[in-house]
């Protein structure tokens, strides 16, 4: 699917991605842990394990309300599924969102950000072929 990155065994990008832990995002969302967890289960957001720690979530899944308070991006549960179902892993599906995207211009995420669901679904749909 992506390219790894020698020796680490991760797909290249995660990197440069800022983490933050389930208490973190919990804190964020105003939610407990466990409802954190519920979201990584449904696939509201997608969490990888790095170094063989405790899973992390990438920070800019969780943006500001338009209400005033932190939300997960719009479009994302879909998106993570449809990754998934192309054979994309965890791992895979978070490098695929933070890699600039030609056919959008930007990063799948910030398209995300930016309301663009269903260009980020078309990108996405050529994945599974």
């Amino acid at each position: 699917m992506s390219e790894a990155v020698a020796g680490s065994g991760e797909p290249e990008g995660l990197e440069k991605i800022e983490w933050s832990s389930i208490p973190e995002v919990a804190a964020a969302l105003g939610v407990r842990d466990r409802d954190v967890r519920g979201m990584i289960s449904d696939r509201s957001v997608v969490a990888v394990r790095r170094g063989g720690r405790a899973p992390v979530i990438p920070s800019a899944f969780v943006i500001d309300d338009p209400d005033g308070g932190r939300m997960i991006i719009a479009g994302l549960r879909g998106s993570v599924i449809q990754l998934a179902d192309a054979g994309y892993a965890d791992d895979e599906i978070v490098a695929w969102l933070f890699r600039h995207n030609d056919e959008l211009g930007t990063t799948p995420v910030q398209a995300l950000i930016d309301l663009r669901t269903h260009a980020v679904r078309r990108a996405a749909q050529s994945l599974a072929f």
